[in-house]
């Protein structure tokens, strides 16, 4: 509508300015043009105001309403919250096009999209593939319906399922793309087994980076490499087994190890790619940092039982108090030196093998040479 046509454009040369339109696939920017993300947001989403969301309604105020839908480039909009949490969003932009841009998406491909959402998603895959070509499995039937209902007036074509998306739509396979708009800590197999070889599978993985796998000639495994940041949401079946929080898993305990942290934690808080390699060697630890008066401070905990506090004192030194059956600080240290042993690699030089016998695994620099860090099945909190 042309009342949004500002807040379009500011976004589109937001993303200009950034070199964010990716040059390989032009598609993508014609295809946001022709289905803008308005189309697809609900009347109503949701705005955090620091301590809890709140709504934000078209009817009530339409530009408010307008400014949630294109706030910026790395900003989800929040379509639905369930005991006070945020459990479904429209992507932000810039993240949606960085993964579109990996897929290698080409017209004719048959996809199968694993979380409907909206239903932004599965429009702007149906505009490059062509009608009939597009499964989307959505988990949440309030979500798949008003989804249907939108692709059905702005581009017929699209099949919604219903359905849990780690089964993938084996009715429709094989794919020659499929795409997860959820981030996931184990990937489903089922994912592989119903993608043609030599096809491309394209994930959030562990709420923080995305990844391209592509399936080998045999089927037997599939392997790529980590393309960017994607801070997506969880799969259901995370935030309904949520772990504890820092506050649950300290308790009342006193801390039964205490000593000097020799390290300087602004690393730890700016460098992305460490981060990530944390991210990687540590999947069930959460890491919070806050900066206070005395300095820069981090809170971690594994979610069961394990907890530390790198606590600034004001001169320049730091201390840890930790506590339960892992020592979290000493797991931190040893995994940012194999890090800086490695050769610090970036988020780039990670990337990801999963194979049939259920073995799956992060990598870094070679997949067949380099440094391997095992992901199990269990479902984990990120960096804070």
């Amino acid at each position: 509508m042309a009342q949004f046509d500002k807040e379009r454009r500011r976004l589109a040369a937001d993303m200009t300015r950034r070199g964010t339109w990716p040059a390989r696939s032009p598609w993508i920017r014609a295809a946001i043009d022709a289905l803008p993300r308005h189309q697809f947001a609900p009347d109503r989403l949701w705005h955090w105001d620091g301590h809890a969301y709140v709504p934000v309604d078209r009817s009530d105020d339409a530009a408010r309403w307008a400014a949630e839908v294109y706030a910026s480039p790395d900003a989800a909009a929040v379509t639905q919250v369930t005991a006070g949490l945020a459990t479904s969003s429209l992507s932000c932009q810039a993240v949606v096009v960085d993964m579109l841009d990996s897929l290698l998406l080409e017209p004719g491909q048959r996809v199968l999209e694993l979380g409907t959402g909206t239903g932004w998603n599965a429009a702007l895959l149906a505009w490059r593939t062509g009608p009939g070509q597009v499964i989307s499995v959505e988990v949440d039937p309030d979500l798949a319906t008003p989804a249907r209902t939108r692709l059905d007036a702005l581009h017929p074509g699209v099949m919604v399922k219903v359905g849990d998306g780690a089964a993938g739509w084996p009715l429709g396979a094989p794919y020659e793309r499929v795409i997860s708009t959820y981030a996931v800590e184990y990937l489903p197999w089922a994912w592989v087994e119903q993608t043609r070889p030599g096809g491309r599978i394209v994930t959030p993985w562990g709420q923080l980076g995305h990844v391209a796998l592509t399936v080998a000639d045999d089927g037997q495994s599939a392997s790529g490499w980590v393309q960017g940041l994607a801070q997506f949401m969880p799969a259901r079946s995370t935030t309904t087994h949520r772990a504890h929080g820092f506050g649950q898993v300290r308790g009342t305990q006193a801390a039964d190890d205490k000593r000097p942290f020799v390290r300087d934690l602004q690393p730890l808080q700016q460098d992305w790619h460490l981060r990530f390699a944390v991210r990687v060697a540590l999947p069930d630890v959460q890491i919070t940092m806050a900066e206070d008066g005395d300095g820069l401070n981090a809170w971690i905990h594994d979610g069961i039982a394990s907890w530390a506090v790198l606590s600034a004192l004001g001169d320049g030194t730091t201390v840890v108090d930790q506590g339960g059956p892992r020592r979290l600080a000493d797991e931190l240290e040893e995994a940012w030196d194999r890090w800086i042993t490695a050769g610090s690699p970036e988020l780039y030089d990670f990337g990801m093998t999963i194979k049939a016998d259920g073995t799956q695994y992060m990598w870094a620099n070679d997949a067949a040479t380099g440094p391997r860090w095992p992901i199990h099945r269990t479902d984990h909190p990120a960096i804070a």
